[in-house]
């Protein structure tokens, strides 16, 4: 950590929270009923009065309405005049939240696309992001909390116009911290805080601003690795089924509220989202998430980290729909990939690809064991230079049997390009195994 960094570097700065532009501070309200008529039984009667004479309020009431007219006229005046002389603001009249949808993603859109600064270090040998397979009972939402709070931490980058929060997940004890790429886009220094209070400097590892994930770095003031830090138990998003209850942790509207707990439900799987012209395939909760949370996890009930929580949809300025609830993450299997290329190379590959299709048909081994039959194989791609052939039954991969399309992606989902996969086949009466190089889609 910088030495000359005061001890109040968090609070001194005015943070922009990333992901949802944050535009002014809540104020609580107090909402109460006034009761329009007297209540059942309760008959009042009016106060004699006497009668008034007639007033001629119209008069009153028209030259309010031409008094405003008035105004009106000579504030568009005015602004005609300013923009004729060029004495506006640039970006007066940009709309930041307009689009053909009529909804607004709320981005910090001044430096997410920014290229950061901080300090670079390379990942260990070894180091990758492994997730379970299964899980173990359902927990308690308190126990949930309990479990996932301390490898949730603080990210503070400081850019050149402030410091901005955001929120990362803690995924070896070592210090290696997954969040988004555009907490830290633009980031000159950044320091990360655990739940006891606890602050680390953290350097870059890597980044990938369309996937938007990053990881970084956490390391002690005299740039030595963090030993002991609470890591996260990482789960199968493909798992996941609409309904499942879900939970998020993060700092929304900056670190006064770190440590918060939402919950909700998976509200769809694979939904399909575009953002700035890239198309991400996200989970979608119903799990509040607020300024702050980008980067921070979704956690499933048995306390398993299946997401990376990423964006929200909200109501354009021009749009009288009303929405809530539309919050998105990044699924943990299907961007393990990402994750794993960053920390081999300190950027993304590519996805890896077994360059085959298969029939979503169910096909049956001659001992009544369901299987896959590939129905096409792409020439010079992987899968045809390991040598399978159209019409094999793949019943296995990796030791895990393969009944659907879905169990040969889950596996295939735990690889980075260049990794061989291993295939147990059925072929004109034989049982083979097949290696598979994995390349990278191009």
């Amino acid at each position: 950590m910088d030495q000359n960094r005061p001890d109040n570097f968090i609070t001194q700065h005015e943070p922009d929270e990333v992901v949802l532009e944050y535009v002014a501070e809540p104020k609580p309200y107090v909402a109460y009923y006034v009761q329009p008529c007297p209540l059942p039984g309760k008959r009042v009667e009016p106060p004699a009065q006497t009668p008034a004479k007639p007033r001629r309020r119209w008069r009153k009431a028209l030259k309010v309405l031409l008094l405003c007219l008035a105004s009106l006229l000579v504030l568009f005046t005015g602004l005609v005049v300013l923009w004729w002389l060029g004495l506006l603001p640039d970006g007066f009249y940009d709309d930041p939240y307009d689009n053909d949808y009529g909804y607004y993603y709320y981005y910090d859109a001044s430096e997410e696309s920014a290229a950061p600064e901080l300090p670079v270090v390379s990942a260990a040998d070894g180091v990758r992001l492994v997730y379970e397979d299964g899980h173990g009972d359902t927990l308690s939402v308190q126990d949930i909390y309990r479990k996932v709070n301390p490898s949730t931490v603080t990210v503070v980058t400081e850019l050149q116009r402030g410091a901005s929060i955001g929120t990362g997940v803690i995924m070896t004890s070592d210090g290696y911290v997954i969040t988004n790429a555009h907490v830290v886009a633009g980031g000159t220094d950044c320091c990360i805080v655990l739940a006891d209070g606890a602050i680390y400097d953290a350097a870059l590892v890597g980044y990938d601003m369309e996937q938007d994930l990053a990881v970084i770095k956490a390391q002690d003031t005299k740039g030595l690795a963090a030993k002991g830090l609470p890591a996260a138990e990482f789960g199968d998003s493909d798992a996941l089924s609409v309904g499942d209850p879900v939970y998020a942790i993060g700092n929304p509207l900056g670190v006064e509220l770190r440590g918060t707990l939402t919950d909700g439900i998976i509200s769809a799987i694979n939904r399909d989202v575009e953002m700035e012209g890239v198309m991400m395939t996200l989970i979608q909760t119903n799990a509040a998430l607020n300024n702050g949370n980008s980067g921070g996890p979704l956690i499933n009930q048995y306390g398993q980290v299946i997401g990376i929580n990423v964006m929200k949809m909200g109501r354009s300025v021009y749009s009288t729909a009303s929405v809530e609830g539309l919050g998105f993450a990044i699924p943990i299997s299907s961007s393990a990939y990402v994750i794993n290329d960053i920390l081999r190379c300190g950027e993304v590959q590519g996805e890896p690809m077994l360059g085959i299709s298969v029939d979503r048909t169910p096909a049956y081994l001659p001992d009544g064991r369901q299987a896959l039959r590939v129905y096409s194989i792409d020439l010079g791609h992987a899968g045809d230079k390991a040598g399978l052939e159209v019409d094999d039954l793949i019943y296995e991969a990796d030791g895990v049997r393969t009944e659907t399309s879905s169990d040969l992606l889950r596996m295939r989902h735990r690889h980075i390009a260049g990794e061989e996969m291993l295939l147990k086949v059925f072929r004109g009466g034989e049982y083979l195994e097949i290696t598979v190089t994995l390349e990278a889609k191009k």
